[in-house]
């Protein structure tokens, strides 16, 4: 049986592509605090992006409307002494009171969503799960140590703790 040219390029391309899909990989950053205030004031706080360098230690600089599909400035700096200027973000997600999400990136290749979502808990207090999750191909060229981000966003969450209860 003899195949002509465009086959076997047609078979090496589908192959390659599908090699690819299974190397896909991630990583996933999951944090939680619970906070002494409501939901609506731990929002508040987080979508009020122009007094982060007041208390954030590991955002240090966000910027952009609060307007799902709007670009967003992000500067991180990393527990380890690394300055980030996080490229490409867009806001995803914001649901008042409830959750705020940020990313960008190209499905499959290399994808970030940094999320806040917060719950009620039956005492009014809030409960924060702080997570992201890097996706695709490429995650596993990128300098994204998950020990240090764990530290950053566990410092963030702290910070942020202390910054609403301290002005509840």
């Amino acid at each position: 049986m003899s195949y002509s040219m465009p086959t076997l390029k047609s078979s090496a391309i589908l192959s390659l592509l599908i090699g690819t899909t299974a190397c896909t990989t991630s990583k996933y950053i999951d944090t939680a605090i619970d906070i002494e205030a409501p939901p609506c004031v731990v929002y508040d706080v987080l979508t009020d992006f122009e007094r982060y360098p007041e208390w954030n230690p590991y955002h240090i600089e966000l910027s952009g409307r609060l307007e799902v599909g709007a670009p967003l400035a992000v500067k991180v700096s990393r527990p380890d002494g690394k300055i980030v200027d996080v490229p490409h973000v867009h806001l995803l997600e914001m649901e008042a009171c409830e959750s705020l999400a940020w990313g960008g990136g190209i499905r499959g290749v290399f994808k970030g969503e940094h999320r806040f979502d917060l719950s009620q808990r039956a005492d009014g207090a809030t409960h924060l799960s702080h997570t992201e999750l890097f996706s695709g191909l490429f995650i596993g060229f990128a300098d994204l140590p998950v020990p240090v981000l764990q530290k950053g966003y566990e410092e963030m969450n702290a910070a942020l703790k202390q910054r609403v209860e301290e002005n509840e």
